[in-house]
């Protein structure tokens, strides 16, 4: 079982670091993401780019594996409600209700991943000496 967490710890950290690169490559396609009350939407862009990127990264070694593992676990809470927001909003970020409605879902999937793959990380580094 510990293989399939390590499995999906890497999976997840080169998913968030692939997102974060978006970020910086294609930010026009995230502003229809930033709820139109923030302000520096383009900023906020970057700067949720970078901390995907870090916290991607971070998993990758075990000194900061459980910062990384928590920061992913409040990235995907945080981005969380704008993925429900989306889903009743007359015209999806994401380009259509149906979209929405399946990412939602997977929305919910990331958020349950990174918890457990932050509790088997804290959990090895209570286990080790």
């Amino acid at each position: 079982m510990k293989k399939i967490w390590f499995l999906l710890k890497v999976i997840l950290a080169l998913f968030l670091i692939f997102g974060g690169i978006q970020h910086f490559i294609s930010p026009n396609n995230y502003i229809a993401f930033v709820p139109s009350f923030l302000p520096f939407t383009i900023a906020l862009i970057y700067v949720s780019g970078l901390f995907e990127i870090l916290f991607g990264l971070a998993l990758f070694f075990k000194k900061l594996e459980i910062i990384g593992a928590w920061g992913v676990l409040i990235l995907m809470l945080l981005f969380l409600p704008i993925h429900v927001w989306d889903v009743f909003s007359e015209t999806p970020a994401i380009g259509s209700r149906n979209a929405a409605l399946i990412r939602l879902p997977l929305q919910f999937l990331l958020v349950g991943i990174a918890w457990k793959v932050k509790n088997n990380v804290s959990e090895h580094k209570l286990t080790k000496p």
